[in-house]
């Protein structure tokens, strides 16, 4: 995995943009007023925050997965990022359903689907790869029609998960509040195209092209330059944010730890039976927030948590489990206390590490 040196850790130098689909894969489709694809929407706004980037933020290198209407295997879009050495991995596409009704805009981040129409939207963008020879062999047997298949993508990008957070977050500020457009939130699920990158990813859908009124606003110029400005906008941001903050959320200080009553918790069953401590541990961050929540907070919901600080953002773990079983046993618990995201994070003598890498060490 790509590292940056301590001196430049914080700067966010290059950003890749990906307009998803193209070629032979047109991907969603629009009314019949129009003929409108995702596509082409997609390659649109893409070059526009390319085009914005480049004009006032000339420190940034801006790269595209494609600039024209080609076919770019999802693989091949996670290694022009990989290859690099992106900051930043920004994936754009429109949404449909077959229903006319919804709408509005909504950014996502990898991680396991936590409702049903999350799903159906991953494994829709994920359909792509049928068009790819090989497919089974280049994505570790991944089938996009196989809900199942989603679990095995779930031990990737943890290590970003803050920093895409954060990101997200930021792009749907600027669609509610700038463009005025129906903000649907920040998600997770299980994309491909994200899941890949070795930096913070995330992928946008613009509106929903099912939608008569968005797929106006959508294939206009006008509607085009909004969005393309928005995800400027909090691509800017970030970019101020991550640069003038002393801390690298890979190398987070722990600052605080809150003790609340855990008896209804099911303990790491291997801590005491471990013959070589590697000094790995495997924690799980079930609420991630710009704003502290106070020691012994109902929110915890009687869990024993971890306080941590991040820039602007404060992280609430629970556990410290040596292995990724005892870690997912603290995960179900989590999750059957209404913590529907609580994800898994590994450390290493304090250090905060890739996920992957914290398996293999263990092994």
């Amino acid at each position: 995995m790509p590292q940056k040196s301590a001196s430049n850790a914080n700067r966010v130098g290059t950003v890749v943009l990906d307009a998803g689909h193209g070629g032979k894969d047109p991907g969603n489709l629009g009314t019949k007023r129009y003929k409108t694809t995702e596509k082409d929407v997609a390659l649109a706004v893409t070059l526009l925050v390319g085009k914005y980037i480049k004009e006032n933020l000339p420190d940034v290198n801006v790269l595209y997965t494609r600039e024209d209407d080609r076919f770019i295997e999802l693989m091949e879009r996670n290694n022009i990022a990989n290859r690099n050495k992106a900051d930043v991995f920004i994936s754009i596409h429109c949404n449909a359903n077959t229903r006319s009704d919804p709408h509005g805009c909504e950014t996502y981040v990898m991680g396991l689907h936590k409702t049903e129409a999350n799903m159906r939207v991953a494994m829709k963008e994920n359909e792509s790869i049928l068009l790819e020879d090989d497919h089974e062999l280049k994505y570790d047997g991944y089938d996009p029609k196989d809900p199942e298949s989603m679990i095995a993508l779930s031990l990737r990008q943890n290590a970003y998960l803050d920093h895409s957070l954060l990101l997200s977050s930021l792009i749907q500020e600027q669609f509610r509040d700038r463009v005025g457009r129906v903000d649907r939130g920040v998600k997770q699920a299980g994309f491909l195209v994200i899941s890949y990158t070795t930096m913070p990813a995330v992928l946008v859908e613009l509106g929903f092209l099912s939608n008569p009124k968005e797929e106006d606003f959508l294939q206009s110029n006008q509607g085009q330059e909004y969005m393309a400005s928005a995800i400027y906008r909090a691509f800017k941001e970030y970019k101020s944010r991550i640069e003038h903050k002393d801390v690298n959320f890979d190398l987070e200080a722990k600052v605080e730890s809150t003790f609340v009553d855990t008896s209804k918790m099911e303990p790491d069953k291997n801590a005491t039976a471990t013959v070589k401590d590697t000094g790995v541990r495997f924690k799980v961050q079930i609420i991630t927030t710009s704003k502290r929540i106070p020691a012994g907070s109902s929110k915890f919901q009687g869990l024993e948590v971890e306080e941590m600080q991040a820039g602007e953002l404060w992280k609430y773990s629970v556990g410290s489990a040596t292995d990724l079983a005892g870690a997912r046993e603290i995960q179900k618990t989590c999750k059957s206390k209404g913590f529907d995201g609580a994800f898994i994070t590994a450390w290493k003598n304090g250090t905060r590490i890739d996920l992957q890498q914290a398996v293999n060490l263990v092994r």
